[in-house]
């Protein structure tokens, strides 16, 4: 009975980090090929410019794909270690991330001004050299959402020292269309478009969070039980 159950969760474990090992890698491709194709795309932040989706990817997919391979060859191996290391690494992601969630809601008003300043200090790095994650970033978003700045379009006059706008902020995108008539141009702020996007996906967004600490709390309990399993199988024949 105690070998059946053994088995069901050594297939169980396999199957499951199998899975979490082949979505690490499918991220980290996704994050590799976004860093060769688009270089530091979507890199908004000045004092983060390693900040950028293709780097986060690859540090997400790495993680996964280390995790996942801890907990399939401790599943094969019933290696005790390599599962109480897969649980460990996993709790502590798990707490991290609900501590996060946490600081996030606690620190709203906070997060929200500190961004909001580190984005404009950004704006004064669009168009420069070595920069062109940024500007590709912001000529995407602006284009994307219909924007322009960060909490408005004068906020672009500071960084040209001029009334003018990337051409990315025009209604008919052209040439220098950025240094024609204000009526031209896009005038909501990029900032709270992004937020309304997020909020009008709120509910795909928590179902996402939702699966993602379901298949984290399932990996907990079938590491663990197969660890305790193996203990008392372990004593058993002693």
């Amino acid at each position: 009975m105690a070998e059946g159950c053994m088995m069901a969760l050594r297939y169980g474990m396999v199957f499951f980090n199998l899975l979490f090992w082949l979505g690490g890698c499918g991220i980290l491709g996704v994050g590799v090929w976004l860093s060769v194709t688009q270089g530091n795309f979507a890199t908004l932040s000045s004092s983060l410019p390693s900040l950028s989706a293709a780097n986060l990817l690859i540090a997400v997919g790495t993680i996964i794909m280390v995790i996942g391979c801890l907990g399939c060859v401790g599943a094969v191996k019933e290696s005790r270690p390599l599962l109480l290391t897969f649980f460990i690494l996993l709790l502590l992601i798990f707490f991290l991330e609900i501590l996060s969630i946490m600081l996030f809601f606690i620190y709203q008003d906070e997060i929200d001004h500190y961004a909001q300043r580190d984005l404009k200090k950004g704006l004064q790095l669009f168009g420069t050299e070595g920069n062109v994650g940024l500007t590709n970033a912001w000529m995407i978003v602006q284009t994307d959402f219909r924007c322009c700045g960060v909490t408005n379009h004068t906020d672009w006059f500071e960084v040209y020292n001029a009334t003018r706008v990337p051409d990315s902020c025009c209604l008919e995108y052209s040439d220098n269309c950025g240094l024609d008539n204000p009526g031209t141009w896009w005038t909501a702020p990029c900032y709270e478009r992004v937020k309304d996007w997020l909020n009008e996906n709120l509910v795909a967004l928590w179902i996402f969070a939702l699966c993602t600490a379901l298949t984290q709390i399932l990996g907990l309990v079938f590491s663990m039980t197969m660890f305790c399993q193996s203990v008392k199988v372990e004593t058993f024949y002693a």
